[in-house]
């Protein structure tokens, strides 16, 4: 009886250990997968099923709209009223889809030119929320209007993705409807769920698309823009509707009591409004869409809670608030900035100098993320990037100073660009990613490998704005001005110097039109859109007056005739060929270990609760199995 005892004793002590061996063992795993990312683990979510599918630039993808009542469909185009489709992606078929129209000015344009080519937005899930593509909701399909290179917007996605930057995906592709040729298009990830959940896995934060304009905000807007307006609110006073200080017009009527800024559909004073500038030199948009901190009232922040794409509560207001107010009094930038997509994103935005967005006078055209307090930028609609705004000489867009970008106002009054110049560390900073940048990736075999890609679908595009001919032109000064720009930033890098380089690199054989521009082109007629300066501003403008930092936009042309060449120590050695996103993994931001290994896609909350609940389930039937074989 001793004996029984005994050994009843020695089993119940020896599953004793096997249990809290197991229970040892258990919470290891649990804090290794908790952890996955600190440990190279990549989570489960971060590739999406669409990714490496219409995003595959190796190929032109094939989309064909299928409707029976697509002659209706274009002609209610413009008010952007969803139909019911089946499109076809590379062979799958996908039913019961919503398309309209897309685009801002580019609805009314497209309008008044005697052409059906639209922009067109597909959104999957919109009869059915079950229906994706391999986990895409929504889908643009940009009709490449005021670009004759075909890849203005494509080239910016894709040195954004390939520096790191959450971007939104993009390829070409070739549309049909009905079997029928429609042309060339350029297909982009819709920068709403999908995207977020891709970048930031499902446990995403809140996304905005500021702008105080009446257009590009949101669905609906800019279908009454008038660019005769547009450019009347640019050069008057809003208080007098006279010219602004510092500008002579030649002419000029008496305005008598008639001001523009007052005129129907033109943004008045209001809540965000009460510190806008004149619009060229202080820039167009309100207070809280330059990211300024107003007060702490919600209520001045209206053009950022009405463009929101997520459902926000008003503690998502107050902390977004608190955020700008520090961002905006330069406190605990690293607390409410996320440093390293911010310092990427204008990398290449100023690289590709695009006067259509934050840091230049209309001060629109872009996302801004945030989650739990810190913020981002997401780019977006980078069809007039390379000069091709509002026209310029290109001497000056070529040589425009990295340090100091801001057209139509001055850098502080754009907070999330100051705080990187007014701080010399994170200034510095700035200057070693940009010297990444530009010794990464060969922007000539991007522009080559894209144009041999497109070249015969452009040729048979039967809807295309511009010709063949004008396409080459455009390729061609493409392929010269990034190369110019390359070389005027490698000398500001190498001299220190960033303001006063006008005289850098001879852009005078370029004519930044040819590339696109507001005022179109091609068979549409060049010089058609109003307002437009082309490329030279009016002789009459006196620049010598213009309050804030105009830096020379538009010098008096310069005598020299040679091209500088940049230091001998610049490099250009890798080639991102297609445009996919180069290895991560193995580039190396200089005086650290900035690995982008994961850049532009944190760790995903939900893959760690999936690890979680798994360690807990296999913890607990450990325990079950232990205690039974105990008893």
């Amino acid at each position: 009886m001793v004996i029984t005892w005994g050994k009843e004793m020695a089993g119940s002590k020896q599953f004793d250990k096997i249990a809290w061996t197991i229970t040892v063992l258990m919470l290891i795993l649990t804090v290794l997968f908790m952890s996955s990312s600190a440990f190279g683990l990549e989570g489960m979510d971060r590739t999406m099923g669409y990714e490496h599918r219409l995003f595959d630039n190796a190929q032109v993808h094939t989309i064909d709209i299928i409707m029976n009542n697509w002659d209706e469909f274009i002609a209610n185009a413009a008010s952007e009223q969803y139909y019911t489709t089946t499109v076809v992606i590379d062979g799958e078929a996908y039913k019961n889809v919503g398309i309209r129209g897309k685009g801002n000015t580019s609805l009314s344009m497209v309008s008044s030119m005697n052409s059906d080519r639209y922009s067109f937005k597909v959104e999957f899930d919109h009869y059915d929320s079950s229906i994706t593509y391999h986990g895409l909701d929504k889908l643009s399909l940009n009709n490449l209007i005021q670009d004759t290179t075909m890849m203005k917007d494509y080239l910016t996605y894709t040195l954004m993705n390939g520096f790191g930057v959450a971007a939104p995906l993009c390829s070409f592709v070739y549309i049909t409807v009905n079997g029928e040729d429609w042309g060339l298009y350029l297909a982009v990830e819709g920068v709403e769920e999908s995207f977020l959940e891709r970048n930031y896995g499902s446990n995403y934060g809140d996304l905005y698309k500021p702008d105080s304009m009446s257009f590009g905000g949101g669905r609906g807007n800019g279908k009454d823009f008038n660019m005769d307006d547009f450019m009347n609110r640019a050069i008057m006073d809003e208080n007098t509707g006279k010219p602004a200080q510092g500008i002579t017009l030649p002419n000029m009527p008496d305005m008598g009591n008639f001001n523009p800024v007052k005129m129907p559909g033109m943004p008045q004073a209001g809540p965000g409004l009460a510190n806008r500038e004149h619009f060229f030199f202080g820039g167009n948009g309100a207070s809280d869409v330059r990211l300024q901190y107003v007060d702490d009232n919600a209520d001045s922040y209206l053009n950022i809670w009405n463009s929101a794409k997520t459902d926000i509560t008003s503690a998502d207001k107050r902390r977004l608030i608190e955020s700008l107010k520090n961002l905006s009094n330069g406190e605990h930038i690293e607390s409410v900035v996320d440093i390293d997509q911010v310092i990427r994103f204008f990398v290449v935005h100023n690289y590709v100098c695009n006067g259509d967005s934050y840091t230049g006078s209309m001060i629109h055209n872009y996302y801004l993320y945030e989650e739990d307090g810190r913020m981002a930028m997401i780019p977006w609609d980078y069809n007039l990037a390379f000069g091709t705004f509002q026209g310029g000489n290109a001497q000056s867009t070529i040589n425009t100073p990295i340090d100091s970008p801001v057209s139509g106002g001055s850098s502080d009054d754009r907070p999330m660009w100051n705080w990187i110049v007014v701080n010399k560390e994170y200034t510095e900073l700035y200057h070693q990613y940009f010297a990444e940048f530009l010794n990464r990736v060969d922007i000539d075999a991007i522009i080559e490998n894209t144009h041999d890609l497109i070249k015969t679908y452009v040729e048979k595009d039967p809807t295309a704005f511009y010709s063949y001919e004008e396409f080459e032109t455009g390729v061609d000064t493409l392929r010269r001005f990034c190369s110019l720009r390359s070389k005027s930033i490698s000398m500001q890098l190498a001299n220190g110097e960033t303001v006063n380089n006008m005289g850098y690199v001879d852009g005078s054989g370029i004519t930044l039109s040819d590339m696109g521009s507001m005022r179109m082109g091609g068979e549409f007629g060049r010089g058609s859109m109003p307002g437009d300066f082309g490329d030279e501003m009016p002789k009459t403008l006196d620049f010598s007056q213009i309050p804030g930092e105009f830096n020379g936009r538009f010098p008096d042309p310069l005598s020299t005739g040679t091209v500088a060449t940049p230091p001998e120590n610049e490099s250009v050695t890798d080639s991102w060929g297609n445009g996919n996103r180069p290895p991560r993994d193995n580039m190396q931001m200089p005086g650290g270990d900035f690995n982008m290994n994961g850049m532009g896609n944190p760790a995903s909350s939900r893959t760690n609760l999936i690890w979680l609940v798994v360690s807990v389930l296999i913890l607990g039937v450990g325990l079950i199995i232990a205690k039974a074989y105990k008893h």
